[in-house]
């Protein structure tokens, strides 16, 4: 035979077997890591209907661009909510009282209603034994253009110590 022995050639096949059998387990390796970064590319890219990475990546740019101008409109109305929730009149402070110490009991009373701001109005009713007599007087920033009689006041901050 071409002045090769029969050693030679064996040894030549086995070479080339070993090899085919190294090359076989690199591709079954190759395969197995193919395709788990198969499944983490279709777990990544998911259900988006795009099929490259930088597609999906500016798509997902894009909805968090709507996420956060959604977030901004969202806080400038709760701003706004939490404006005018502290403008309502929604503190109350009632005081009862004597009104003439020679007679009756404490059947006048005071009611002040304000907000945050102590801005609202005050009620005072004066029960005598033959009428009744009820003020209103505005208030701004606890301070009214009326004077406030001392139980007015008390009202008042009662409904300012309120939360």
């Amino acid at each position: 035979m071409n002045g090769l022995d029969d050693n030679v050639w064996l040894a030549i096949i086995a070479g080339e077997g070993v090899v085919a059998i190294v090359i076989l387990i690199w591709v079954i390796v190759l395969s197995g890591k193919l395709r788990k970064l198969r499944k983490a590319h279709n777990k990544l890219i998911g259900d988006t209907g795009i099929p490259d990475l930088e597609g999906v990546l500016d798509s997902l740019h894009g909805r968090l661009g709507e996420l956060e101008s959604g977030r901004q409109e969202q806080e400038q109305r709760l701003a706004r909510q939490e404006k005018r929730l502290a403008s309502l009149k929604g503190r109350i402070g009632v005081h009862r009282f004597n009104a003439f110490a020679d007679s009756g009991s404490d059947l006048s009373f005071s009611v002040a209603i304000v907000n945050e701001e102590q801005d609202g109005v005050v009620l005072t009713g004066i029960h005598g034994r033959d009428q009744m007599f009820l003020y209103a007087k505005p208030l701004d920033k606890g301070q009214s253009a009326y004077m406030l009689s001392p139980e007015e006041k008390t009202a008042i901050n009662q409904a300012s110590q309120k939360e």
